[in-house]
């Protein structure tokens, strides 16, 4: 089995799950209320509507742990067993994993169980969400935090969902990103051309992720847009 090493930098791949460090507890000014957009999106206590309310405000770099808390806990009011919700709970369970640290380390098997449930009732929900979801998971989690997987698993995961969906540019980028959290950053160079050349398929915060992977390997050099099928 192929174990998880020393990731080489903080953030990205480690900071999507939370576990590379836990916050510093020092004192911390007033925290700002819940956000009126995404108190709006639960109204109708739609789990998936919460979600994307939650990831635009990340994605805007607008979020806060009070955000977090409160997507979290309306989720976990009205449970169904589809995709979408599962999925929905999964990742905003992951979310507040991310923004607690170490202190949400409790929460991980959460992720992983209702990842896999929406793996289940439809792998292709969202172009394979959970599965890039589960993927990143097996590849960054401590193995004592979770049930099932492990890196090669999760390794294995994301390299299937490239082979099947390449012209999803996230799967590249989370594909590239997991190799460099494994010390093995020569198979990422083609993941991390193909992200170039879709770069404006990105959204803000992955761009950013692609430029600290980028400037990880200062002599990346891409010849040549690599493919990322029919779009």
């Amino acid at each position: 089995m192929r174990r998880i090493g020393r990731i080489g930098r903080v953030g990205a791949l480690a900071a999507a799950l939370g576990l590379a460090a836990g916050l510093a507890l020092g004192c911390a000014s007033p925290r700002p209320p819940v956000n009126a957009a995404l108190v709006q999106a639960a109204e109708g206590d739609d789990a998936l509507r919460v979600y994307d309310a939650l990831e635009a405000l990340i994605a805007a770099g607008r979020d806060s742990l009070d955000d977090r808390e409160y997507a979290y806990e309306r989720v976990r009011r009205h449970e169904q067993d589809t995709a979408a919700y599962t999925f929905a709970r999964a990742a905003i369970t992951g979310r507040l994993v991310q923004s607690l640290g170490l202190r949400g380390a409790g929460l991980v098997h959460e992720v992983e169980h209702y990842a896999r449930r929406s793996r289940e009732l439809d792998p292709d929900f969202r172009d394979g969400a959970a599965t890039r979801l589960l993927g990143t998971l097996y590849v960054i989690a401590p193995a004592r935090l979770l049930a099932h997987g492990d890196s090669e698993e999760g390794l294995a995961m994301l390299q299937d969902l490239v082979e099947r969906r390449p012209d999803v540019v996230e799967n590249h980028l989370r594909l590239a990103e997991a190799y460099v959290a494994l010390g093995d950053p020569i198979p990422a160079v083609p993941h991390l051309c193909a992200c170039l050349s879709g770069e404006d398929m990105l959204r803000g915060d992955d761009r950013a992720l692609l430029a600290e992977l980028l400037g990880r390997g200062s002599r990346l050099r891409c010849t040549t847009a690599a493919s990322l099928g029919p779009r």
